[in-house]
C-alpha cells in the first residue's frame, strides 16, 4: 500500500527546489490568517515600528537587508510568545513625489502653477492613490511580516492631526519660531533643504585671487603691498562681502586688524577682522566674508557683529537692489543698489563678468586649479545655494537635553554602543531645525497672517479668530509652506498608535510603546531618530508623568555595498534590486535598468559593458529565503555591507541542500514498494547510540546559540549556527549516519524507528529556529514533516513555538566524542584518497600516540568507526614500537596508521618513489652546487645563505625517508 503520509509528503515534494513554486500565494495566505496581528491575550509584548519608505520609492538593497533584520526580529519574538506589532507605513516624501508629479504634467505641457495648489493636489492624491502602493508590495515580497490591517501614511487623517496638534503646542510652548536664518536652497525646486537632501561631489573648480585695496593707501601689509590677497572658489558673491578675515596669530597681518578694505566693483568699505576660523596655512591667510552667502562666514559674522548682504534671488539671479541686515532681528532690510551691469545676471554669469572686471581692472592676480566638493540637490542636481530667507524653526536646545539623558541613563541603547558617541557629538552640538519647505505636497504649516505682519498659530483659521479674539474683518492668509517630511515622522512611533485619536480606546499606544527596538542606517541617526528621541519625549508621558523614550535599543546597521565594497549608485551602474535577485531578470532588462535614465551617453555604454561582462546570462532566480539568509549573515554589527553575488549563489545552494535533505529522510521512511516504515512519534533515548546523543546534543546546543545571538543583535551569528548545524551537522553527518543504520540489517527495527524518529524531530526542530530569517522554506518543509511526528501544534509554523533548549539533552562527553570519531574517519579518508584505495576495502588501522583519555574515548566509539570508515581491525600502538611500511595521517598529535601490505602494489609504488626520489635529488644537488661556490657564500646575505642550506636539510631529510619506504617496500 503506498497511500501513506509519508508517500503523499514525497510527492508534495518535487524533485529539484524552486522558490517561485514554493512562494506562490504563500505571504497572502499568512495575511488572509491575520498571524501577523496583534495578539492581545499573550502576556508580553513586542513592536518594531518600520522605518516609513518614500511613498515615491521602490526597494533597494538597503530596504532588503533592514527588513530582512526586523522580520527576522518579529517572527522570532512572535514564536516566542510575545503580542508582536510591525507596525507598517510610508513616507509622503515631499519633494520627491511633487517632483514625480510635476514631471507627469510636464509631459502633457501642464505646469502646477497652471493648475493652482489645490487641483495640483488632486493630482498627487491621485498618483499617490494609483501608484503609490509599489514598495508596499514590494515589501510583501521580501516576506515582512508586518500588520498591514494598521499600515499608516503621513498624510492620512489620524497623522495629519497628530502633526497639526505637536506644531500648534511646541509654538504655544515657545519652541517654535518664525526666524531669518541661512537655509540650504535649491534654486530648481525653489525650497529649502535637510543637509541630508544635499550630496556633495567631487568636482574640479579655480581658486580665484583678488586683489583687495586697502581704505587707507599709505597702509602696507610687510610685503610692501597696499593690498590684501583674497582667495575663493565664488567670485560672484563678492558683491555681498561684509569683511576679510585673518587668524589673530598671523604675524603677516596683525598690523591690520581693525583697518578697512574698499571692495571692488561695489566700493563698499568692509572691516579687516581676526577670527580663528581663517587656516593661516591655506591659500594667502586672507577670507572674504559674506555672511549672506556661506555658512561658515554666517557663523563669523555672528561673531563679529558683520551685517549681512543678500544678493540673489530665489532663483540666484543677482538683485537690483541688494537686502541689508544689520542684525537677523531686523525684519526688513534696507537696499543698496547694485552696480547696473551686475543686476538680473544669473549667478555664474555674474562670475564670468566679475573675473573679466577684475581682469580688465588689474586686481585679478591669478587664477588656479581647486579640487573642491560642490553641494548638490539631491532631487535636481542643482548646486544648492546656502540662503538667506524666513523659515520656521525648533528651538532645540530645550528638547535635546532630556534626548541626552536618555542615552546617557541606559534608557535608550545603541547596537553597536560606538553609536552613542555620534549621537551625543550631535546633540551637544546640535543647531536649531529649520522646519518649513517651500513646497505644495505636505503637512502645510498651521499658521495664518494679517496684513501686519502678525502671525497666529491653530488648527485652522475658525479657531485662530477664537484663540486669539480676532474680529472677522481682519483679513488672514494662511502660511504657504509646508513642513520637512522629518517632522512628521519624527512623531513616528507614536503616531502610528493612534495618539491624540480623542476616538481610540489607546490599547495599541500603551501596548507598544514603547517600541522595542528601532532598526536603522547610521547615516540619519541626527535626521530621524534624535527628532524621533526628542518629540516622543516632549510629547509621550509615562503613568507617572516622566517622558517617555520612543524605543528601547536602537540597532544601527552599515551600508550595502557592492562586492568590491563600493556604495551603490546608479551612476556606477552597480545597482541591485532584491526583487530582481528573487525573482531573476535577463540581460537585457538588466541592462535596460542600469543605463536608462543616464544623462551621458558613455557613462551608459560603460556601464552597459560591464553588466554584460559581469552578467552574461542575467540574473537567475535566486528567492526570497536565499537573499534573506544572505543578508543576516552579513549583518556583522555596525559594519557596512559588501554584497557578492556569489554569496546568494551558495545561500540557493543551502536552500537546496535543506530541501534535497528532507526528501532524503523522507525516501528513507518508505520501503522500495513505497510503503511507510515504521516512525516513533516520541523519543527512547535507550535505544540511541552515539550519533542520536550527538546530534540532539548539537540540536540544543545550537538553539541555546540562536538565543543569545538574537538578544544581542548577532545576526550574523544567529545564520552561522544554523548553516553549521544543517549543512555540517545534520546533513554531512548525522544524516549519513542514520544511513549506514538504516541500511544495516543487523539493526533491529526498533532502533530504526528511532532513528526515523530522530531525523525527522531534528529537521522538525530545526525548521522552527530558521523560519525567522527563511519564512517560505521552513513553512514549506515543516507543514511536511511536522505532522509525521505529531508536531503540528498550530496551523503554521508563523505561529509554532520557537524551539527552546533542553540543558539535558546537551552532553559535552558525547560532543567530544563525535568529534574524535569525525577526525578519525576524516583521517582514514585521507589515506584511502593519497593511497587511491576504494570504499568496499575494509583497512587495518593502527594509533600511535593517544593519550588515556583519547584511548577512553575511543572505547566509546569504536564500533562506529569501524563501521563508518569501512576499518577491519583497529590498534593501539604505542610511540616506541616499531611499525611496518604504513600511510599516515595526524589528528591531533595521534598518528593514524594504515599498513601498506597488501594494500598496495610494491612494484608500481617503488617506481612511483623512484620518479620523487629523482627530482628531490636534482633539487639537492642543485642547492650543493650553490653552496659549494665561494663567491656565492661570500657575497649573498647570511639570512639567504642560512635559508638555502635548511631547504638542503630538508630534501636530504626527505630523501633519507623515502629510502627508507624503499627497503622496507623491498620486503613486501
Amino acid at each position: 500500500m503506498t497511500n501513506n503520509a509519508i508517500q503523499t509528503a514525497l510527492d508534495r515534494l518535487s524533485s529539484a527546489y524552486n522558490p517561485a513554486d514554493i512562494e506562490a500565494g504563500m505571504y497572502q495566505g499568512w495575511e488572509n490568517a491575520g498571524y501577523f496581528k496583534p495578539d492581545y491575550t499573550k502576556p508580553k509584548a513586542f513592536s518594531i515600528a518600520l522605518p516609513p519608505p518614500n511613498v515615491t520609492g521602490s526597494l533597494h538593497m538597503g530596504h532588503g537587508f533592514n527588513n530582512a533584520i526586523m522580520d527576522t526580529l518579529t517572527r522570532y519574538h512572535r514564536m516566542m510568545g510575545y503580542n508582536t506589532l510591525w507596525q507598517a507605513g510610508t513616507d509622503h516624501a515631499g519633494i520627491a513625489t511633487q517632483m514625480v508629479v510635476e514631471r507627469q504634467l510636464g509631459l502633457q505641457g501642464i505646469k502646477r502653477h497652471d493648475l493652482g495648489r489645490d487641483k495640483f493636489l488632486e493630482k498627487v492624491w491621485e498618483w499617490k492613490n494609483e501608484s503609490g502602493g509599489n514598495i508596499t508590495r514590494q515589501i510583501r515580497r521580501l516576506g515582512s511580516s508586518v500588520d498591514w490591517s494598521r499600515e499608516r501614511f503621513t498624510m492620512d487623517e489620524g497623522l495629519s492631526k497628530a502633526v497639526q496638534d505637536v506644531f500648534v503646542k511646541l509654538y504655544d510652548d515657545g519652541l517654535i519660531y518664525r526666524g531669518k536664518r541661512l537655509v540650504n536652497w535649491d534654486i530648481k525646486l525653489e525650497t529649502a533643504l535637510s543637509d541630508l537632501e544635499v550630496e556633495n561631489h567631487d568636482e574640479q573648480g579655480s581658486l580665484w585671487h583678488f586683489k583687495y585695496f586697502f581704505e587707507n593707501q599709505e597702509l602696507k601689509t610687510k610685503d610692501g603691498q597696499n593690498y590684501l590677497v583674497v582667495a575663493t572658489t565664488r567670485p560672484e558673491t563678492l558683491l555681498g562681502d561684509t569683511a576679510v578675515a585673518v587668524h589673530p596669530e598671523d604675524e603677516r597681518y596683525a598690523h591690520l586688524i581693525g583697518q578697512n578694505i574698499v571692495l571692488p566693483i561695489t566700493g563698499r568699505i568692509v572691516p579687516i577682522v581676526a577670527d580663528t576660523y581663517v587656516e593661516k596655512d591655506f591659500g594667502t591667510g586672507c577670507v572674504k566674508i559674506t555672511p549672506a552667502h556661506d555658512f561658515n562666514d554666517y557663523e563669523v559674522g555672528k561673531r563679529h557683529n558683520l551685517p549681512l548682504i543678500n544678493i540673489f534671488d530665489k532663483n540666484a539671479n543677482i538683485l537690483a537692489d541688494m537686502q541689508v541686515y544689520e542684525s537677523l532681528t531686523q525684519r526688513e532690510p534696507t537696499l543698496e543698489t547694485t552696480p547696473s551691469d551686475y543686476a538680473g545676471l544669473a549667478r555664474f554669469d555674474a562670475r564670468k563678468k566679475l573675473v573679466a572686471d577684475a581682469e580688465t581692472q588689474g586686481w585679478l592676480e591669478k587664477i588656479e586649479p581647486h579640487a573642491l566638493k560642490a553641494p548638490r540637490g539631491d532631487r535636481s542636481g542643482e548646486i544648492v545655494e546656502p540662503y538667506l530667507t524666513d523659515q520656521w524653526y525648533v528651538a532645540i536646545e530645550a528638547l535635546a537635553k532630556p534626548a541626552i539623558e536618555a542615552v546617557e541613563d541606559g534608557r535608550i541603547e545603541f547596537v553597536p554602543a560606538q553609536y552613542k558617541n555620534m549621537y551625543m557629538a550631535w546633540m551637544r552640538d546640535i543647531q536649531d531645525w529649520c522646519i518649513s519647505r517651500q513646497l505644495w505636497w505636505g503637512h502645510r504649516i498651521p499658521a495664518w497672517y494679517d496684513d501686519k505682519g502678525g502671525i497666529y498659530v491653530a488648527h485652522d483659521e475658525a479657531e485662530v479668530r477664537s484663540k486669539y479674539n480676532l474680529p472677522a474683518d481682519v483679513i488672514l492668509r494662511q502660511d504657504e509652506d509646508v513642513l520637512d517630511t522629518w517632522f512628521s515622522s519624527g512623531l513616528w512611533t507614536f503616531s502610528t498608535l493612534d495618539w491624540g485619536n480623542p476616538n481610540d480606546d489607546g490599547r495599541a499606544l500603551q501596548t507598544f510603546h514603547p517600541t522595542s527596538v528601532l532598526v536603522t542606517g547610521f547615516d540619519i541617526i541626527f535626521f530621524w531618530v534624535a527628532r524621533m528621541i526628542m518629540l516622543t519625549m516632549h510629547f509621550v508621558k509615562n503613568a507617572d508623568g516622566t517622558p517617555q523614550v520612543p524605543f528601547k535599543t536602537v540597532y544601527v546597521h552599515g551600508l550595502v555595498r557592492d562586492g568590491q565594497g563600493q556604495k551603490m549608485s546608479k551612476s556606477k551602474g552597480n545597482v541591485l534590486d532584491p526583487i530582481d535577485l528573487i525573482d531573476g531578470i535577463d540581460l537585457e532588462s538588466l541592462v535596460a535598468k542600469r543605463t536608462t535614465g543616464l544623462m551621458n551617453p558613455k557613462d551608459a555604454a560603460k556601464i552597459e559593458k560591464s553588466t554584460r561582462k559581469e552578467f552574461a546570462d542575467g540574473i537567475e532566480a535566486f528567492g526570497t529565503d536565499a537573499l534573506r539568509f544572505t543578508f543576516t549573515s552579513l549583518a556583522s554589527t555596525g559594519r557596512d555591507i559588501n554584497f557578492d553575488i556569489k554569496r546568494i549563489e551558495g545561500n540557493r545552494n543551502f536552500c537546496n541542500k535543506i530541501w534535497n535533505a528532507t526528501r532524503f529522510v523522507l525516501m528513507n521512511c518508505v520501503d522500495k514498494a513505497g510503503n511507510e516504515l515504521p516512525i516513533d512519534k516520541t523519543a527512547n533515548k535507550q535505544l540511541w547510540e552515539l550519533p542520536e546523543k550527538w546530534i540532539v546534543s548539537r540540536l540544543n546546543s545550537t538553539i541555546a546559540s540562536i538565543h543569545e545571538a538574537m538578544a544581542t543583535y548577532r545576526f550574523d551569528l544567529v545564520s552561522q549556527a544554523i548553516y553549521e548545524f544543517i549543512w555540517n551537522e545534520y546533513c554531512d553527518w548525522y544524516v549519513e549516519l542514520a544511513k549506514s543504520a538504516l541500511n544495516d540489517d543487523s539493526v533491529s527495527d526498533e532502533r530504526k524507528a528511532q532513528i526515523r524518529y530522530v531525523l525527522i524531530h531534528v529537521l522538525e526542530v530545526a525548521m522552527r529556529f530558521t523560519h525567522p530569517i527563511m519564512p517560505y522554506l521552513t513553512e514549506s518543509l515543516w507543514q511536511t514533516v511536522a505532522p509525521l511526528i505529531g508536531r503540528k501544534s498550530a496551523d503554521s509554523i508563523v505561529i509554532a513555538d520557537f524551539p527552546v533548549a533542553n540543558a539535558d539533552d546537551i552532553s559535552a562527553e558525547t560532543e567530544q566524542d563525535m568529534a574524535w570519531l569525525q577526525a578519525l574517519i576524516g583521517a582514514v579518508r585521507n589515506i584511502r584518497g593519497e593511497m587511491k584505495l576504494g570504499n568496499a576495502v575494509r583497512l587495518p588501522v593502527l594509533l600511535q600516540g593517544a593519550n588515556d583519555t583519547e584511548q577512553a574515548s575511543l572505547s566509546r566509539i569504536a564500533n562506529q568507526f569501524k563501521a563508518l570508515a569501512k576499518v577491519e581491525t583497529l590498534t593501539i600502538v604505542a610511540d616506541t614500537d616499531e611499525v611496518p611500511l604504513c600511510s599516515s595521517s595526524m589528528v591531533g598529535q595521534v598518528k593514524v596508521l594504515v599498513p601498506m601490505k597488501g594494500l598496495i602494489d610494491p612494484t608500481a609504488e617503488l617506481s612511483r618513489l623512484a620518479k620523487v626520489a629523482e627530482k628531490l635529488q636534482a633539487q639537492a644537488d642543485g642547492i650543493a652546487r650553490k653552496l659549494s661556490n665561494e663567491g656565492f657564500v661570500a657575497k649573498a646575505p647570511e639570512a639567504v645563505v642560512t635559508a638555502e642550506k635548511a631547504k638542503l636539510d630538508e630534501l636530504n631529510t626527505q630523501l633519507a625517508e623515502i629510502a627508507k619506504q624503499v627497503e622496507q617496500l623491498k620486503g613486501l
